[in-house]
């Protein structure tokens, strides 16, 4: 009775010490399900948490790209569309020759062009300007409608493109420009004050639409914000259901191997040789 009571002890105390030794070597509470499931429920759930969160910022990622690359190409366009302003406002002087407006008309449809490959702006392979269809290229297929929507947070999403089809298109850009180079070419000045105008109209346009990137921008920093305190908060939480405490485990596992020592010991002397050890 004496040894066996004295090797069940044993064998607890040896556990006991396994555990505080696997504990100190992943640096978590449990190693396993079964070492307590309340923990590793818990676990579940949380890293479920931090997992979602990270998506949610990968997400914002994408949206930043998005946002960016189109604030870029609308901040080009105002450029392109001011300088052929100017260039009208030039092409409207009484003084100039036929041949200097078709110099200007040369420069204004280099100009179309800028603002037409500004249309095909791709990020990450895809066309911002061109609604739902980003795989095809809108001076090639038209510009097409549809807003693209990505989720930033639980119920809350983000439209990340911009439409192409109502700048470039329904507006009457590309037919505005048209209309000036044939008025420039053919040396009509009769129009050139209205397409002074139409050109003012179009740099609104592009400018609303920045002025909505910026709104757009705005909230993603909030959020972005938001989902690193978050991440954080859920990050903590995870550690504390299962990191351990390095000094407790370490105070505990020299109380362990002192609770070892100190039953092998009294098992030697408990353990005595018996008459039949001599016999033999």
């Amino acid at each position: 009775m004496l040894s066996n009571n004295t090797l069940r002890n044993l064998s607890s105390s040896f556990s006991r010490l396994g555990k505080l030794q696997d504990q100190l070597s992943t640096g978590k509470k449990i190693n396993r399900p079964s070492d307590d499931p309340v923990v590793a429920m818990k676990g579940m759930g949380y890293r479920t948490d931090l997992n979602r969160i990270q998506q949610y910022q990968r997400n914002i990622g994408e949206v930043k790209n998005w946002i960016d690359s189109t604030d870029d190409a609308l901040d080009k366009g105002i450029q392109a569309l001011q300088k052929i302003r100017e260039l009208v406002v030039q092409g409207n002087n009484g003084t100039l020759e036929e041949n200097q407006r078709k110099y200007i008309a040369t420069e204004v449809a280099q100009l179309k062009e800028h603002l037409s490959n500004i249309g095909d702006t791709k990020v990450g392979g895809k066309y911002i300007f061109n609604g739902l269809e980003t795989n095809q290229a809108p001076s090639e297929v038209g510009f097409q409608d549809g807003d693209i929507q990505l989720e930033v947070f639980q119920g809350i999403k983000i439209q990340v493109n911009t439409s192409g089809k109502a700048l470039f298109q329904d507006s009457g850009l590309m037919s505005d420009i048209d209309k000036l180079l044939n008025d420039l070419n053919s040396n009509n000045t009769s129009s050139l004050g209205d397409s002074i105008a139409s050109m003012e109209k179009h740099i609104d346009n592009f400018i609303t639409a920045r002025a909505n990137i910026g709104a757009r921008q705005n909230r993603v920093e909030l959020m972005e914000e938001r989902l690193s305190s978050q991440e954080v908060f859920s990050s903590r939480i995870l550690s504390d259901n299962e990191d351990i405490d390095i000094e407790k485990v370490i105070v505990e596992m020299t109380t362990q191997e002192s609770i070892h020592r100190a039953a092998l010991g009294i098992g030697a002397r408990i353990m005595q040789p018996t008459l039949m050890d001599f016999l033999r």
